[in-house]
């Protein structure tokens, strides 16, 4: 009878082992992809096939969350990127500070796209230091970290627009930092690049 006992306890913790990690990869996903209708999907649960309720009379928008003046906050943030704050120090600080919480994992410190989590495996995003992302205009890259695209998942609600406006300054700075134009540069810098040259700057 004990080790009958014994026989059922093991084939139980062995069972709830097995089935910890489906539990929690099913979890991780429905944090991202909730169990819910999609606008103007079918239901079978409704007379009428459709997953869209008639709202009771009488319904008003409840507006809440960082954009209160508006329903769903659309408004308030096209109007919010189409101000784009001065570029400042604190700026640029600040949007690195964000870059390395929300893009370095993917995009690497240097923005060549060779981060933490693409090494372990994860789609290799594109480099910032391609001539295509450095002739892309500002409000694309705004746009991509506000909505997503690809691989990559929206940052809308992690960063407000002022923050999304700081990366893309900090991300305009890692471009110069590995392909500055000449013609940027003022005297005193081309004198030191010409000092650190090889053979110290002399023919």
């Amino acid at each position: 009878m004990t080790s009958v006992l014994r026989r059922c306890l093991f084939l139980l913790c062995a069972t709830c082992t097995l089935a910890m990690p489906a539990g929690c990869e099913r979890a991780r996903q429905d944090m991202y992809d909730q169990p819910k209708y999609k606008p103007f999907a079918r239901s079978d649960r409704f007379g009428d096939g459709t997953s869209a309720r008639p709202l009771p009379d009488n319904t008003v928008p409840a507006p809440g969350g960082p954009f209160a003046a508006t329903s769903t906050g659309r408004s308030h943030d096209e109007a919010a990127s189409a101000s784009r704050p001065p570029l400042t120090l604190q700026q640029l600080q600040r949007g690195q500070s964000r870059y390395a919480i929300y893009c370095m994992p993917c995009h690497s410190p240097t923005g060549d796209g060779d981060g933490l989590v693409v090494r372990r495996g994860f789609p290799h995003p594109p480099s910032f230091h391609t001539d295509a992302l450095r002739a892309a205009p500002d409000t694309l890259l705004y746009d991509v970290i506000s909505h997503g695209t690809g691989q990559m998942a929206a940052y809308a609600a992690q960063l407000p627009p002022a923050d999304r406006w700081a990366v893309v300054a900090y991300l305009r700075a890692l471009q110069l930092s590995q392909h500055a134009p000449a013609g940027r540069l003022t005297a005193d810098d081309l004198r030191q690049l010409d000092a650190t040259a090889p053979g110290g700057g002399q023919p």
